[in-house]
């Protein structure tokens, strides 16, 4: 995949001279939840400063390593020399440190890196990670997003985000259908929708789109765009969300609406779990065992917005103010 500009999120704008304009180059390993990240800080960034994204592909640790250390990085050569390269998961990791070597710019990766974070201009990293703050490391409360919170959440709309088993937790299809069985049915005057995740089963989405609940439509992932989630979050007054997934209970905080959580099964109690207890314990979130069925969930209202106070921190810390 050659590089690009990216023009989903943060293209330049046309009344904007490029010479003016902050280089972004943004590493992906094409998974959805990292994407999602670096999605999120290119949008915050770009709402303060002019911005120019080119997307990278990941390529093998061994290839990056070795560019890293010959100070070579050929997928840059016909690009615009970066302010800031951009990566999220250990996949992305050597990419960046080989292409600020040959390149400049500042490195900065999301999520807890698997190398020593000294080696990076800046981490920003989810405070469970088990990083403490420091010179380079900012920690957030769960991970970046592109979701914008949201003054428009109409009482008669819900979102339910489905995951799937993971290397923390394991999956219990009927115990999953029986707890949107009793959200849908305990709220007729919702009209719910439901999106699921590369991780979901695949019988269980057979099994939801089969359930009789007339007032909740499923969309499988597959049949969603890039931005149905987002959307969808803007005008949902409360979104359940399985507590497998930190960055579906990210982007449902950030949006403003009461969130609970579906319940699953525990391989291990680690830095999910630890994290979705937190928020239990702030009243951010509503897990399911302790609703009261007969009403709507109710959660402490959270201002939140990672992506844009990261974003705030970065521009001030590396000089990336420019006027136009």
């Amino acid at each position: 995949m050659d590089p690009r500009p990216c023009g989903d999120d943060a293209s330049l704008r046309r009344d904007v001279n490029p010479a003016s304009c902050t280089v972004i180059w943004r590493f992906h390993d094409d998974k959805s939840g990292h994407i999602n990240q670096t999605r999120g800080l290119v949008k915050a960034i770009a709402e303060i400063t002019p911005v120019e994204t080119f997307d990278l592909p990941c390529f093998s640790r061994r290839q990056s390593c070795l560019w890293w250390l010959g100070n070579q990085f050929p997928p840059g050569e016909n690009l615009k020399r970066p302010d800031l390269i951009l990566g999220a998961g250990h996949a992305t990791h050597f990419a960046l440190l080989a292409a600020r070597r040959h390149n400049g710019g500042k490195a900065v990766v999301l999520m807890k890196p698997s190398l020593p974070h000294w080696l990076f201009d800046l981490c920003i990293v989810p405070d469970q990670d088990g990083l403490e703050k420091s010179e380079n490391v900012i920690l957030t409360r769960g991970v970046l997003n592109v979701v914008n919170p949201s003054r428009s959440q109409q009482q008669e709309r819900g979102l339910i985000l489905i995951g799937g088993p993971s290397s923390a937790h394991g999956w219990d299809n009927p115990s999953i259908i029986n707890q949107i069985g009793a959200i849908v049915s305990n709220q007729p005057d919702v009209n719910w929708h439901l999106t699921t995740s590369r991780r979901t089963p695949a019988d269980l989405v057979m099994l939801l789109e089969h359930l009789p609940l007339p007032n909740l439509t499923v969309v499988p992932h597959t049949s969603t765009s890039l931005n149905w989630v987002p959307e969808q979050l803007t005008h949902s007054s409360q979104v359940w969300v399985s507590e497998d997934s930190v960055s579906m209970v990210s982007e449902a905080l950030t949006s403003g609406a009461s969130v609970g959580l579906l319940e699953v099964p525990e391989n291990y109690e680690g830095r999910v779990s630890q994290g979705v207890q937190k928020l239990r314990d702030l009243g951010w979130v509503t897990h399911f065992t302790d609703w009261d069925r007969t009403r709507p969930i109710s959660t402490t209202r959270v201002n939140l917005n990672e992506a844009q106070r990261c974003a705030t921190l970065l521009c001030n810390k590396f000089d990336l103010v420019r006027t136009v």
